[in-house]
């Protein structure tokens, strides 16, 4: 392809009559699989297109998933080859974002975001679809955008609004550019800048690519003061196992070896100990006891199913006297918390499919299942976004919820088409018979 190939806005300007073409195109594509009329999309953004629909990305789905978060997060960038280089991003491309209306992304190979900086108003607007630190980006995940595709292509790229192929991102355009180890040649990852339609202009794709020759020529000598200093690579982290519990029946423990499906017994027991963990603290088999059964149980009954566990997890997570874990366990609670504790409402809703194990009624994992979920009831109301709102009343504990569809509609843009659904459905809230009041 001409360097003209990679432009989306050769001529740096928007043209709303461009946005037409490219959106009737791309209803086409999702509705009938046909091709566009000639010339009516860049072979670069229609290619990924067809790679998006056969990846399965739905283009008006759900946001990005987040793969790291917190420890895990700040312990994988610690040890990524551009962790060192990073002064050279913020010093080329950071340093003018805000007063520029931008904002600036490095991903892994894998197209994770690893650092989201700059204009801040545009990032507290991103959150809202996972353009986060820790989100994956990768084309065949959120569909075509310009680090996913950048990766996917191996080559500079912009994407302009509705050149995106999910809907709810065609707001945006971005232009990034992969980098490489200028040694091994191994891709590394990429340098995204996002913004709105100025962020399509050439001059900005020729920054990114200078950035990226600046970064690889840092990567360069760096690697000779290894050589010359005889400095080891830092190792890649080990990863920490994860228990989710959010919208399920049972637990699932995520170890390195693999998966291992608990009980419902077994499923309490490992999430209140992981509770337990956050405040440094163990439990005796009797507190074990009546945090996990609602009437009167012999301890002797706990520490039964806790020697099982042990036997399931292996000793080396739990110990006895008293019961407690060993080493890290990071659950999906947990990390909702951790994202309604930084104000990420949009990632910390996305990472929720439903309350904590519905099924249990130890009552200690009726607290937990109880707390959060008011948590992300109050931060979801407060948000007053409607996209936030209207993702959260498809939530079984939501749907019947009042407050948070009037709350819906009264921020509802008036031309909305998402009006009329709404108010039909707060009308037959307030017309079907009360049950008992609703306690949050």
């Amino acid at each position: 392809m001409t360097t003209r190939a990679w432009l989306a806005l050769p001529d740096g300007r928007p043209d709303p009559a461009l946005t037409r073409r490219l959106r009737a195109a791309h209803e086409a594509l999702v509705t009938l699989g046909g091709p566009p009329p000639r010339d009516q999309v860049r072979t670069v953004v229609w290619d990924s297109w067809r790679r998006s629909l056969g990846s399965g990305v739905d283009p008006d789905g759900g946001a990005p998933p987040v793969d790291l978060l917190d420890g895990d997060l700040l312990t994988y960038r610690a040890a990524h080859p551009l962790s060192p280089v990073l002064p050279v991003i913020r010093r080329l491309l950071v340093e003018d974002a805000e007063a520029d209306q931008m904002i600036v992304a490095v991903t892994d190979a894998a197209g994770r975001m690893l650092w989201v900086e700059g204009d801040r108003r545009l990032r507290s607007r991103a959150e809202g679809v996972n353009f986060v630190e820790g989100a994956r980006w990768s084309e065949e995940v959120a569909g075509t955008n310009a680090p996913g595709t950048a990766l996917a292509v191996d080559h500079a790229v912009q994407i302009y609004g509705s050149e995106h192929y999910r809907r709810p991102v065609q707001n945006w355009s971005c232009s990034a550019a992969p980098v490489h180890h200028p040694v091994t040649g191994v891709l590394l990852g990429a340098i995204d800048v996002t913004g709105g339609d100025h962020v399509a202009s050439p001059q900005v794709l020729t920054l990114v690519r200078a950035t990226v020759a600046a970064v690889e020529s840092e990567l360069r000598w760096l690697h000779r003061e290894e050589l010359a200093g005889g400095r080891p690579v830092p190792p890649n982290p080990r990863p920490v196992p994860r228990l989710d519990v959010l919208g399920r029946e049972r637990a699932r423990l995520r170890l390195p070896a693999g998966p291992v499906e608990l009980s419902l017994r077994h499923s309490e027991l490992l999430l209140l100990l992981a509770e337990a963990a956050v405040t440094g603290h163990g439990r005796t088999a009797e507190e074990l006891a009546a945090e996990c059964h609602a009437g009167d149980a012999a301890a002797v009954t706990v520490r039964a199913e806790l020697s099982r566990l042990r036997r399931l997890v292996g000793a080396h997570l739990v110990a006895s006297r008293p019961y407690r874990l060993l080493g890290p366990l990071d659950t999906d609670l947990d990390q909702v918390r951790r994202l309604l504790g930084r104000g990420a409402v949009g990632p910390a809703l996305e990472r929720y499919p439903g309350a904590v194990l519905p099924r249990s009624l130890a009552p200690g994992v009726v607290v937990a299942r109880q707390r959060v979920a008011a948590l992300l009831r109050q931060a979801v109301l407060t948000s007053r976004r409607p996209e936030l709102l209207l993702r959260y009343g498809t939530l079984p504990e939501a749907q019947d919820d009042v407050a948070v569809w009037q709350t819906c509609l009264e921020w509802l843009p008036p031309g909305s088409p998402r009006r009329p659904a709404v108010t039909a459905h707060l009308h037959r809230l307030r017309r079907a018979p009360r049950g008992p009041l609703r306690v949050h």
